[in-house]
């Protein structure tokens, strides 16, 4: 499998320079086919407007998000004439509600997600609802590059989160011609269960798939020395100069990653390198 078809969503320019340099640079070097959807946000539904507020108000902020929308897409095209690779953009306003079937279509259509990192100064709620969305109603793997991190599509290592999920083995799937060029990964098991199916040999199926796909691979098993999972894997990140991280989605319901935490979220919130995820 090849990533011939590489999604970006953009709400702000200025927020969002970082994200759109990664997004040619997968684009360039997979030789693929780059889409900008340019989003502008009408927030005229509950949460966003007082009771009885009038239709003028309601469609001066429709105009405001559709006047966003095309100065995102304007200001994307000036950046993107000056890149020698095949691209598109195109200007939407979609609800916040209603961003998810909007960003899942043009998802499930595209081969892989590139976005920024969806929280911070500045970063509106609109950026986690496209990468759920992209995740969820459009089932493709989203790559994650924080602020100030470049993306290395030939990473000299790369560390799998393995929980033995049905999240993570659709990542490692979808992450395969990246592991494929790594020059090492790196299966990590953090406290594997004394009785799960794997227990005497944890990540050796695993290991021994990826290495008939041509993987170089070696297995790391650490303990849950830290209160978080997240913070496990991000110390090992550390500690091994790995490049990217895969793994698995929300394994538990978005609502209850939102109010509790989870892997999936604190993992977004920390992250120190690209992280590839698929649902």
């Amino acid at each position: 499998m090849a990533y011939k078809t590489v999604l970006t969503i953009v709400t702000e320019v200025s927020q969002t320079q970082g994200q759109i340099d990664s997004a040619v640079a997968v684009a360039r070097a997979e030789d693929a086919h780059l889409e900008v959807l340019c989003l502008g946000v009408d927030r005229t539904q509950t949460g966003y407007y007082y009771a009885g507020a009038t239709a003028f108000v309601q469609q001066e902020v429709l105009d405001r998000a559709q006047d966003e929308a095309r100065e995102t897409e304007k200001a994307v095209n000036d950046r993107l004439s000056r890149e020698d690779i095949r691209w598109s953009t195109e200007a939407v306003v979609a609800q916040i509600g209603a961003i998810a079937t909007v960003v899942g279509l043009r998802a499930r259509f595209a081969d892989i997600v590139v976005m920024g990192h969806p929280y911070g100064s500045g970063r509106g709620q609109e950026l986690e609802a496209a990468v759920e969305a992209a995740l969820f109603e459009g089932q493709a793997p989203v790559l994650i590059v924080p602020d100030g991190q470049k993306v290395n599509l030939t990473p000299r290592r790369v560390v799998v989160a393995w929980n033995q999920s049905d999240e993570a083995m659709s990542a490692i799937r979808e992450a395969l011609p990246l592991l494929q060029r790594a020059q090492l990964v790196d299966i990590t098991v953090i406290d594997p269960p004394a009785h799960g199916p794997e227990r005497s040999d944890p990540g050796g199926q695993l290991s021994q798939w990826l290495a008939r796909h041509g993987v170089k691979v070696e297995v790391s098993v650490l303990a849950k020395t830290l209160p978080r999972i997240s913070d496990v894997i991000n110390r090992h990140v550390r500690d091994s100069s790995a490049q990217m991280v895969v793994m698995g989605a929300y394994g538990h319901s978005r609502f209850r990653e939102a109010i509790l935490g989870g892997a999936t979220r604190n993992m977004l919130e920390q992250a120190e390198v690209p992280i590839l995820m698929a649902h």
